[in-house]
């Protein structure tokens, strides 16, 4: 076996590799860490006016069947429409709602069917049950509609 010793010439130049590696490995340290990824924007659901809640309820199929049999029983003389119980949103959870009301609108007099919470962002609408005091939401609602529809249109 032969060893290999290391001459004096080799020194340096052993040296200079240990210094650089060392350095090396400092300038890596120093570099700034990764940004980690921007966390994923959840998009918040467009913002509606009461306008466009007013439309999305009307445009609720039971709605629109409550409002043609409003308009035949009465010979056209009342019909369906949606009117704001109260300006200021009534807030369920941290969501903001507006609150209308579906009615019978005769001359003489306007008559309530049913009270709705629409939300202000998203697709939202619940129902006021006015027996139990609670909110139900529109899949809920609409199991009950049997006895919703047999409030009087006349």
């Amino acid at each position: 076996m032969s060893k290999r010793v290391l001459s004096l010439s080799s020194l340096p130049l052993l040296a200079t590799l240990i210094l650089a590696v060392s350095t090396g490995g400092c300038k890596r340290a120093e570099r700034e860490a990764p940004k980690p990824a921007p966390a994923p924007a959840v998009k918040e659901a467009p913002a509606r006016s009461k306008e466009q809640a007013m439309d999305a309820l009307l445009a609720v199929p039971e709605l629109k069947a409550w409002s043609a049999q409003i308009e035949k029983r009465s010979q056209g003389r009342a019909h369906g429409a949606v009117i704001e119980d109260d300006p200021i949103p009534r807030e369920v959870n941290g969501k903001k709602y507006y609150q209308l009301t579906f009615v019978e609108n005769r001359a003489a007099d306007v008559r309530r069917r049913e009270s709705f919470l629409v939300s202000q962002q998203g697709d939202e609408i619940l129902v006021e049950d006015p027996e139990t005091d609670k909110l139900l939401s529109l899949q809920e609602w609409r199991r009950t509609i049997e006895r919703v529809d047999l409030k009087s249109a006349d």
